[in-house]
């Protein structure tokens, strides 16, 4: 055949090669979608090769950044009671993910020859590709890709004239070891102040790094950790430590795996902010021992003092007492800090420090990370503000604070002084007082009752880490252009450019693209029972790499802005309610005070990605359709779930509302 003698060149040719990388030819499904995340310099196309007769197949080793500038080995931190599993890329491929099923129709059996040709081949060659490395892309004026900003919509810095922070993972940065003192503590107050096991304190249980991720949601009826789609659909649960089947997310959340908005706000509590990663793990623990104990336990209690105990630990103020006295132990260093603030300050812009701590708390990071003058940068400083009822509240007052004592003056204040501090308070308040009127305020005004309009203008940025205490209100309030610090964006942009993340990538959309055009050989008359078979054994490899993808980012939820295949909910509202989002503060650094913030593409639809990146489909709900039968051993899996269980069938009823086909 024609490619044959292609495939023996091209073999030849790239075991001798330097570089794995060629312009794209009329693109196949043998040449998979590019990669267009905004991180290669090119399009990196998979050429057909000989197919390896291999028995396992090892990739090379790789590593990943954990945020700073240390790498980190791709296994778990040891945690006594953490039972996923995340494979380390040492570790063989078995030779029956690359094996592609066959079929008696010839065209379809030449596209699934072909496709497992390439499979193998481009696995094979992983050293290639390790040696010369994927290219990140940096710009100019910009930096590596993990120090850049990215854009939601478009912002012109020059226009801003107010910009205000946050604190906690805002301005300062935290050590794993906060996570790990909140956690003790909140564990101590469940033993010692609701009666929980002593036992609790000696069987190991601590806070594992490896296991939560921001943008969950507990379910207070199971206890289940959730995570959501964009459409709040649970894509995956754990129970304590252990993995939630497919069959039991149908059978809790109905055939749609989704709750209804009422069922919603009744049983599932966010998990969104980088402080509830501690609660996270604190309720699958505590979950999980009772399991491992067979203690009875109900789900909502356990949800319910779990999460009164975090509580009590953050306003107790104990912890923020032991990080006060240790922020060498407790914050990271934040070198460009400073440089970003005088460049706002030297642009003629006026900063507002605004965060829910208490002042002696704020003061001891800032110290630690600016230096003893760090307020004199500042026209407000605000602290113990109460977002974010702070931007809704009509009459709560500001108090001054005493900065030698930290005591709260019950007197007037008629007005900031620079270098003073002040607590509580409501956003209609500081207006007031700062006798602000940003311009371009009559176009972009919304009428307030109080005057509070003169704030409502995109001319405020405003830079926090919490979505819906820091920027949901700001945005969808007031109108102000809002930035988000999301450190997931470094750490995930540096392991999907890793080399065996990529060909787990690249196996997948091969795969998909090779599911697309078998179904377009097989035309519109009636499948088979082979054409399903082949269908089905090929959804189950989708959903067995899909696995090893979400391993190797390290934790049993995989990316924070991809619920499986989907984007998240967390990653639906940063689109929402943001304009800006970046790994740090410091990476504003890189721009000036009057860049222009241009968005990247911003198609949603399948008709307009097709052709510069492949759509994913819902076949999970395909398959759940009164078509299958659930109970033949023959039949295929979820591709995006556990295939090791059975999905109940769906109500007839249901019909065609129980396929949402091309769901991005």
């Amino acid at each position: 055949r024609p490619y044959t003698l292609f495939v023996t060149l091209f073999g030849l040719w790239i075991e001798k090669s330097s570089a794995f990388v060629a312009p794209p030819p009329k693109r196949t499904f043998l040449q998979t979608a590019s990669i267009n995340r905004n991180r290669f310099t090119a399009t990196h196309d998979i050429a057909l090769c000989s197919a390896s007769t291999d028995e396992s197949i090892t990739p090379t080793p790789s590593s990943f950044v954990n945020g700073s500038n240390d790498t980190t080995p791709l296994t778990p931190k040891s945690h006594s009671s953490s039972s996923f599993f995340v494979p380390c890329v040492n570790e063989p491929i078995d030779a029956s993910l690359l094996a592609l099923p066959r079929h008696s129709h010839y065209a379809v059996n030449e596209i699934l020859t072909k496709a497992e040709a390439t499979l193998k081949a481009l696995h094979k060659h992983a050293h290639v590709v390790e040696s010369t490395r994927l290219v990140t892309m940096q710009d100019d004026n910009t930096g590596p890709c993990h120090e850049r900003v990215f854009a939601n919509s478009y912002v012109d810095l020059g226009k801003v004239d107010t910009v205000g922070f946050d604190y906690d993972y805002t301005l300062v940065t935290y050590t794993e070891e906060l996570l790990e003192l909140i956690y003790d503590m909140a564990l101590k107050r469940l033993v010692q102040d609701r009666q929980y096991p002593m036992e609790m304190l000696t069987s190991g249980l601590c806070f594992n790094p490896r296991f939560p991720i921001r943008g969950l949601a507990v379910d207070k009826e199971t206890a289940w950790i959730c995570h959501l789609s964009y459409t709040h659909k649970v894509a995956v649960a754990w129970e304590g430590q252990e993995k939630v089947p497919t069959s039991a997310l149908y059978r809790e959340y109905r055939s749609k795996r989704a709750l209804t908005p009422k069922e919603r706000k009744e049983r599932l509590k966010p998990l969104n902010d980088l402080f509830s990663m501690a609660e996270c793990c604190l309720i699958a623990d505590t979950v999980q021992f009772f399991k491992n104990t067979s203690i009875p336990y109900c789900p909502r209690n356990a949800v319910t003092d779990v999460l009164a105990a975090i509580r009590e630990t953050h306003i107790s103020g104990d912890f923020h007492r032991i990080v006060a006295q240790q922020p060498e132990r407790y914050f990271r260093s934040m070198p460009h800090l400073k440089d970003v603030l005088d460049n706002f300050k030297h642009a003629g812009k006026r900063l507002i420090f605004v965060s829910n701590s208490p002042f002696w708390y704020v003061d001891a990071g800032m110290k630690y990370v600016i230096g003893e003058n760090w307020r004199q940068s500042w026209d407000a400083v605000i602290t113990s503000a109460g977002k974010p009822i702070f931007y809704t509240e009509q009459r709560r007052p500001f108090r001054q604070v005493n900065t030698e004592t930290g005591r709260v003056k019950f007197n007037l204040v008629d007005r900031f002084e620079q270098g003073e501090v002040y607590s509580e308070g409501c956003l209609k308040e500081l207006v007031r007082l700062m006798d602000w009127e940003p311009a371009g305020m009559d176009e972009f005004s919304i009428s307030r009752e109080g005057g509070a309009s003169a704030l409502a203008s995109p001319n405020v940025l405003y830079i926090g880490d919490s979505l819906f205490a820091d920027l949901v209100d700001a945005k969808r309030e007031f109108g102000w252009t809002t930035a988000a610090v999301t450190p997931e964006v470094g750490y995930e942009m540096e392991m999907q450019s890793q080399t065996h993340y990529v060909h787990i990538q690249r196996t997948i959309e091969i795969l998909l693209s090779a599911l697309r055009l078998l179904q377009d050989e097989l035309g519109a008359s009636q499948y088979t029972d082979e054409d399903s078979a082949v269908l089905d054994t090929l959804e189950r490899l989708v959903s067995k790499w899909r696995d090893r993808e979400t391993a190797l980012l390290g934790n049993p939820f995989g990316s924070v802005f991809r619920a499986r295949y989907q984007p998240s909910l967390f990653s639906h509202s940063l689109r929402r309610y943001c304009d800006l989002y970046m790994s740090s503060v410091s990476s504003l650094r890189n721009y000036s005070p009057q860049h222009r913030f241009y968005p990247e593409d911003a198609r949603l639809l399948s008709h307009e990605i097709r052709g510069v990146e492949k759509e994913c489909w819902m076949l999970e709900d395909v398959l759940a359709s009164e078509r299958i039968d659930f109970d033949d051993e023959t039949t295929g899996g979820d591709i995006m779930d556990d295939t090791d269980e059975a999905i109940p069938e769906a109500n007839p009823t249901d019909g065609i509302d129980s396929i949402e086909a091309s769901e991005i």
